[in-house]
């Protein structure tokens, strides 16, 4: 029985329910652990233009099933696992835990991969093994002990990348010849510029062996300026190989490496282009600070989580908004919400509560935005005075302070907690105007 259904123009489509439902209904036809077995990783690989899955328990691959076709992994990946844990008559279940190549690689591959491993992690309740793809592309060529470098086309004359090799170990007896290596890293994964890494290379002064689908973009650039020995890999061992994420992860959670599927986190060494593109217009963008809605308490107190030691909670703001006599905003940049402002009014002063700004958005304005139409809230509740406190420590939020007016007052001692410090107490006068200040949407 094949397990997978189909889409309009004959697409295979396999869910993670619809392949445990499978694995469900064909109970019979399956083993589970059974006592004397080894531990049993099911890889997954789809982290480049090669998509691949493996079953491995201990020193031997029961299974691999590798692809490397113009397909997409969000396609093949779901069926190729169905079909080859059909094919072997294992149910899925039996399992140990899931390794999964976890970066760097093709952003939509990771994701994907990352999604497939958290989601069988979660419906099996099985721990996940995150597996540096650039490790196990190393680790591919066991006992190799020139310099392996593995690269993968980042594109802009980058490759993700890394330096390895093999260094034998000690045997111990004449009575036992086999000799063993420990795999060794030299550089840990990185993206780099080709320059770059083919200087480093020099360096080494060691022969080295490449493999990766960088290969083909780059092999005429690292010919021609490298200055040591090189070759590359053959085509059994130029990819990406769930066997060999499969094997590493075993190493790695017999160390104890390993963590929840919820925990489960991709590498990407770097931000996507999409997401390069978004940043560059959230910092160019001015922003724009409106009134706090019901539906803003969850993202504040998510970003009171990141920002701060004594968060507030969802509920807590909720509270705050909820209560009269506060005033509550919300800046944003680029339509993305960057930070808020909760403040308290009370005999003709405004005293700010919490103030903050996601880290990736601060020193681009959002602060003084708030501060700016807190004023402007001020001066048309006729309020005469806005006081805050903050931490001695906190020299950044001291200089915005000042530069928007704010004097010291006085020193409140051990008034923080989380650790315990003074805190500083500034206030300012309300300038009453009537413009709107920049940027501040009603």
């Amino acid at each position: 029985m094949r397990r997978c259904c189909r889409r309009e123009g004959g697409k295979p489509s396999v869910s993670v329910a619809a392949l445990l439902r499978a694995e469900r209904r064909c109970g019979k036809r399956r083993r589970g652990p059974q006592k004397g077995i080894g531990m049993k990783i099911l890889a997954i690989d789809s982290s480049g233009l090669t998509a691949t899955v493996a079953l491995v328990e201990d020193d031997r691959t029961i299974a691999e099933y590798t692809v490397d076709y113009k397909k997409t992994h969000s396609q093949t990946l779901l069926p190729m696992i169905s079909e080859m844990m059909e094919m072997v008559e294992m149910d899925i279940a039996s399992v140990d835990a899931i390794a999964v190549s976890g970066g760097p690689g093709s952003f939509t591959g990771l994701r994907i991969g990352s999604a497939t491993a958290k989601g069988l992690g979660l419906a099996l309740n099985k721990p996940l093994v995150h597996v540096p793809t650039v490790d196990a592309l190393a680790y591919s060529v066991y006992g190799c002990q020139d310099i392996i470098c593995p690269i993968m086309d980042a594109r802009r004359n980058q490759v993700y990348t890394g330096v390895y090799t093999f260094a034998p170990k000690d045997s111990g007896t004449e009575e036992n010849p086999v000799r063993e290596y420990a795999f060794r890293v030299l550089k840990m994964q990185m993206a780099a510029p080709v320059s770059d890494l083919i200087r480093r290379l020099n360096n080494y002064g060691r022969p080295v062996v490449f493999l990766g689908d960088g290969v083909p973009v780059y092999r005429d650039i690292l010919v021609q300026h490298l200055k040591v020995p090189c070759s590359f890999a053959p085509s059994y061992m130029n990819r990406q190989r769930a066997a060999v994420v499969g094997a590493l992860g075993l190493r790695y959670y017999e160390m104890g490496n390993y963590e929840t599927a919820a925990e489960h986190k991709p590498e990407y060494l770097r931000v996507s282009q999409a997401e390069r593109e978004r940043a560059e217009r959230e910092k160019n963008a001015v922003p724009e600070v409106r009134k706090m809605t019901m539906e803003d308490a969850a993202v504040t107190a998510e970003m009171e989580h990141q920002l701060f030691p004594d968060a507030w909670s969802e509920k807590s703001v909720l509270e705050t908004w909820q209560q009269p006599g506060t005033i509550c905003l919300i800046a944003e940049k680029a339509g993305r919400t960057a930070g808020y402002l909760l403040a308290y009014t009370a005999a003709g002063e405004a005293e700010i509560a919490r103030i903050g700004v996601v880290k990736e958005l601060q020193r681009q304005g959002a602060a003084k935005a708030l501060l700016a139409a807190l004023e402007k809230e001020c001066a048309e509740q006729g309020i005469a005075r806005i006081l805050l406190d903050v931490r001695v420590s906190n020299k950044a939020a001291r200089a915005l302070y000042e530069s928007a007016g704010f004097r010291e007052d006085g020193i409140r001692q051990k008034f923080y907690g989380d650790p315990a410090e003074d805190a500083i107490l500034m206030s300012r006068p309300v300038e009453k105007k009537n413009e709107n200040p920049e940027g501040v949407t009603r």
